[in-house]
């Protein structure tokens, strides 16, 4: 007993080390209370910055500090994390969930596990790409990326980009960059420019040059100038970075479409996100399922899921199986009138069907 709970304190020590390193790490500080022993009434400890332990010392002092002794402070690194700091989502469980929000002046990583999510993860980067230009309205955005992921991938549509996100093509600037090291230098130098209201890097796999020290150079100048990058993952796997926040993206079933008199069977409604928290200062997990609303350009959380993967069958009164079961072909046993198979047909039909 006592050896596991030495193992778990190593254990929970390296953490606490590793989030220090990272700068992930939310420090909470206690305002001594007056006559506790080894404090000074309206001195405030725990290793505050200078300037910042100085005045709230001098207004103490003075008699002018509204500080009661059962506060608490939060600090980051070196500095007291505001409310503006954070990039809102306007779902309060996520940003709850993240602390606040995605932090404005970071590295944040958004993950696509496999390839098929590049659509998902590229349209979420979007849709946060649109509230980031509510605040920082006139600025472009520049996406930097390798020509493999462009080839791949593709181009964001012009008129969607407009219709959906209400981002003016003129505002979405691409780098198409010949290697993964001209593209992480490209990135890095736009980074700390205030011209953009953004910088998103896209990078497919797992290159050994994404690396803690690539990632912290980007995560270092993302906090000098103030300004978000995003680091969108293509099928790669969840390697360690200094982004504080790792969010996992791939796309949900759409509902149907809303309308006066109830949804509209067989229609296709708002896209939607699977966003699971992969990585974040909290710690703290959770899995989400987000509707981007075009017209009003926010995020809604979807509760439930009521769409029917596997639509009703069309040849008989019989409704099709629930989700998840897969209707490829009639059962050999009673197949429907003048669709009898032949006899050359019929073992192709009995071996599975291979997928890609």
């Amino acid at each position: 007993m006592a050896m596991n709970a030495v193992a778990r304190d190593t254990v929970f020590a390296l953490r606490r080390q590793i989030a220090k390193i990272e700068g992930t790490l939310p420090e909470r500080l206690q305002v001594p209370a007056p006559g506790v022993s080894g404090a000074t009434p309206g001195k405030v400890r725990g290793g505050f910055p200078s300037g910042i332990a100085e005045k709230l010392n001098r207004s103490d002092d003075a008699g002018g500090s509204d500080m009661t002794p059962d506060m608490t402070i939060v600090r980051r690194g070196l500095a007291v994390a505001s409310a503006d700091a954070f990039l809102h989502t306007g779902i309060e469980r996520l940003d709850t969930a993240l602390g606040g929000g995605l932090p404005k002046a970071a590295l944040s990583e958004i993950h696509g596990l496999e390839t098929r999510d590049a659509g998902a993860v590229a349209g979420f980067a979007l849709s946060l790409v649109s509230l980031i230009l509510r605040e920082k309205q006139g600025l472009p955005i520049l996406w930097v990326g390798t020509a493999e992921i462009f080839h791949e991938a593709g181009l964001p549509y012009a008129r969607g980009l407009h219709a959906l996100f209400g981002i003016a093509p003129e505002q979405l600037l691409f780098s198409e960059a010949p290697k993964l090291l001209d593209a992480l230098w490209i990135a890095e130098e736009a980074a700390r420019m205030t011209a953009f209201a953004a910088v998103i890097l896209e990078i497919r796999g797992s290159p050994q040059r994404l690396d803690l020290t690539a990632t912290r150079r980007l995560h270092a100048r993302a906090q000098s100038a103030g300004r978000p990058v995003l680091l969108l993952r293509q099928a790669g796997e969840a390697d360690p970075t200094a982004a504080p926040v790792r969010l996992i993206v791939s796309a949900a079933p759409a509902a149907s479409r809303g309308t006066v008199a109830g949804p509209l069977a067989g229609s296709i409604g708002r896209p939607a996100f699977k966003v699971d928290i992969g990585k974040s200062r909290t710690a703290l997990p959770g899995q989400f399922t987000l509707e981007w609303n075009p017209n009003e350009h926010a995020f809604a959380e979807r509760t439930e899921n009521s769409v029917a993967v596997v639509p009703a069958s069309g040849r008989g009164a019989d409704p099709a199986p629930a989700s998840g079961a897969v209707l490829a072909f009639p059962a050999l046993a009673s197949p429907a009138t003048g669709d009898q198979s032949s006899r050359q047909q019929h073992p192709a039909h009995r071996s599975p069907r291979r997928a890609g």
